[in-house]
């Protein structure tokens, strides 16, 4: 059997129909695949690879990380520089109320982490969440991925859980002293890179606090600067109570997080003790992996070139297939009449060297969402290919 034939006989799938691109290497914007053909990556690992693949500086980080020591004890337990690191970090470039990191594996992971500590503070049991929004696939974020086709199949999910219309202010009066959080994208991503109004955010946020609920934003892929800020939730003056963090965190390694006020995490150390625990959350490689990344995205001040990326792909994507553009930063949703020819295109890039997907929630969408380091003649190059295949429609 050749690679594609084991990969579909003994890794488990997702769906009956992969893409089983088969890669051998990548660099900076590119992908290569076992022929050596070069495809111009506008998925970026799915908003992974904010500083590009490889980066020098990164995978410095990742054999120095190697040659120290690789797992050695369960988390919390034992002091690992490369976690404490991060967090430092982290904390510095966040607002005086987001200063205490638990580390988990994966963004799904940093949800679940987030829901149990929103009950455990608050002591209420009802959550909040968005229709079309999504937070991962476990049973706990699964309950609170905001469409029924995903969900029905693995019923009974969690109880006490609330849909509501995203961007719609007539249901804040549901968050109410029995409402342990509220937990949103800052902009939904599955949905299609749908941002919300400035003002309903805030509206969201006050009445949380009025209520004494926790308001937890998701930026798993919306954060370190996707959208030409480090943290999307700053182009709404609004400052979460938990920040869900994942996909670029750990550079191009597994990582995960939840970051809230010391105050409100130190109620998981006791009533019961290891109240909330992993084996591999915050492993030293993925910590030193990002903690590299985000020193470079601040020292090259990538989410600085965002705009002017973004202003670059509206101003060259003009074709009459397509129907729609929603952006927010360098971060689209390039929209056509349905699903099928969505697919048509996607395949179509594929074989021209562009590397594209759907969304779960807009599957007449495709995404744009490369590294940002991606440079401006990459840009003209992947427009200049997406407009010639639109032409063969």
């Amino acid at each position: 059997m050749n690679q594609r034939e084991l990969f579909l006989q003994h890794v488990g799938q997702t769906s009956t129909a992969p893409l089983a691109l088969e890669i051998a290497k990548a660099k900076d914007c590119s992908l290569f695949d076992i022929n050596g053909k070069a495809y111009i990556d506008l998925i970026g690992g799915i908003s992974v690879a904010n500083t590009g693949h490889g980066h020098p500086e990164v995978i410095a980080a990742i054999k120095k990380q190697l040659d120290d020591y690789l797992h050695v004890m369960v988390y919390g337990e034992v002091v690992q520089s490369p976690q404490v690191q991060y967090a430092k970090l982290l904390a510095d470039h966040l607002p005086a109320g987001l200063n205490s990191v638990y580390f988990t594996n994966s963004g799904a992971e940093a949800v679940e982490g987030a829901m149990k500590l929103a009950k455990r503070y608050t002591g209420r049991t009802r959550i909040i969440a968005a229709k079309n929004s999504y937070h991962g696939s476990t049973q706990g974020a699964l309950s609170i991925l905001g469409d029924e086709y995903w969900r029905n199949a693995y019923r009974p999910l969690l109880p006490d859980i609330l849909h509501i219309d995203y961007n719609n202010p007539n249901w804040l009066h549901q968050i109410d002293t029995a409402t342990a959080c509220v937990i949103l994208e800052t902009i939904q991503a599955e949905g299609g890179v749908i941002a919300p109004d400035k003002a309903w955010l805030q509206a969201v946020r006050k009445q949380c606090t009025e209520t004494g609920t926790l308001l937890i934003l998701d930026e798993i892929q919306a954060g370190f600067g996707r959208t030409g800020t480090l943290w999307g939730f700053e182009h709404f003056d609004i400052v979460p109570d938990i920040l869900l963090l994942g996909k670029a965190l750990g550079g191009g390694m597994p990582l995960g997080a939840f970051i809230s006020d010391r105050k409100i995490m130190m109620c998981l150390t006791e009533n019961p003790v290891l109240g909330h625990i992993t084996t591999f959350g915050g492993h030293p490689v993925s910590c030193a992996a990002g903690h590299a990344a985000l020193q470079v995205l601040l020292k090259e001040q990538l989410a600085e070139t965002v705009h002017a990326k973004e202003q670059l792909f509206l101003s060259l994507l003009n074709h009459p297939q397509i129907k729609q553009i929603r952006s927010f930063g360098l971060w689209m949703a390039v929209t056509f009449d349905s699903f099928e020819t969505n697919k048509k295109v996607i395949d179509r890039l594929l074989e021209q060297g562009v590397f594209t997907d759907w969304f779960l929630f807009a599957a007449s969408s495709f995404r744009i969402c490369p590294p940002l380091t991606i440079t401006e003649a990459e840009i003209k190059k992947a427009c200049e290919r997406i407009c010639a295949v639109l032409e063969t429609l």
